[in-house]
């Protein structure tokens, strides 16, 4: 596996994995989801890195696993993962990132660094009120929001600021 991006706020990452994995159980548990060993692993394997992974990136590290499993499997992984709010699907990345909210329903919003490509989840509940009213102002009924937002993190400021 290649080097893990750097997140963009020091934490115990090991602790993390192992969290999401447990809130992932508790969630499957009690919603009777079948978090089958297949994507309990793509689950881990997602969280294990900062940067958002794509579908053949994870199909890559399950063959390195040892696991014989062809694109449909970690598609349909992946869907059932996103299903049950447990990941997020960065669709400007195709790529998918491990929801810090799991279970709950909430406005997904990225900060995506464009050059290092880690991305942070974050949680603003005045931005997702604005745009829910001004999609309310406009008669239109919203079903899911997704909002993407390219810059560049604070570790790649100072590494370009050095230049």
């Amino acid at each position: 596996m290649s080097a893990r991006a750097l997140p963009y706020r020091p934490h115990n990452h090991d602790a993390c994995v192992s969290k999401a994995l447990a809130d992932a159980r508790e969630i499957c548990q009690q919603r009777s989801a079948r978090l089958t060993p297949t994507r309990e692993r793509v689950l881990e394997l997602i969280w294990q890195s900062h940067k958002p992974l794509g579908a053949y990136d994870v199909l890559a590290q399950l063959s390195e696993d040892g696991h014989n499993a062809a694109p449909p499997t970690v598609y349909r992984a992946l869907d059932f993962l996103q299903q049950n709010g447990l990941v997020h699907r960065i669709a400007s990345l195709n790529a998918f990132i491990g929801c810090t909210h799991a279970g709950d329903h909430h406005t997904g919003m990225f900060l995506i660094c464009r050059a290092c490509g880690n991305v942070l989840e974050l949680t603003a509940p005045s931005v997702s009120g604005a745009v829910q009213a001004a999609a309310e102002a406009e008669s239109f009924e919203l079903d899911d929001i997704t909002l993407e937002i390219a810059g560049l993190c604070p570790r790649c400021q100072k590494e370009t600021g050095d230049e």
